[in-house]
């Protein structure tokens, strides 16, 4: 699986990580996992064609000492389909951009 992990977490970053996607994200049937929505203007094409299978989200997994951010662009509707893919580069930019400005509105130093 192809990630973005910040590792080393302490127990205060864990806390006000999670606080932080529980106000932000939806929750999953998982605690420490979340879903993030993949904004629409980034769907490649056949994304934008599968609608059936928006929307479209990744996944930030979150344990005491780690936060990784998926890479790979789920449905929330599907398991299995030729839309559900790895990021493209304007995608993984997005994941990567919010990963690094949550940290930073968060004022964390990793």
């Amino acid at each position: 699986m192809k990630q973005y992990v910040f590792d080393q977490l302490r127990e205060e970053d864990h806390d006000l990580l999670h606080e932080f996607l529980d106000n932000n994200a939806e929750k999953t049937v998982f605690d420490d996992v979340f879903r993030l929505p993949l904004p629409e203007a980034l769907y490649t094409d056949v994304q934008k064609e599968h609608k059936d299978c928006w929307p479209f989200y990744f996944a930030v997994n979150l344990s005491q000492t780690t936060i990784n951010f998926e890479l790979l662009i789920r449905s929330k509707n599907v398991l299995r389909c030729s839309c559900i893919r790895y990021a493209d580069r304007a995608q993984r930019d997005y994941i990567l951009d919010y990963a690094d400005r949550m940290l930073e509105d968060l004022k964390m130093k990793i």
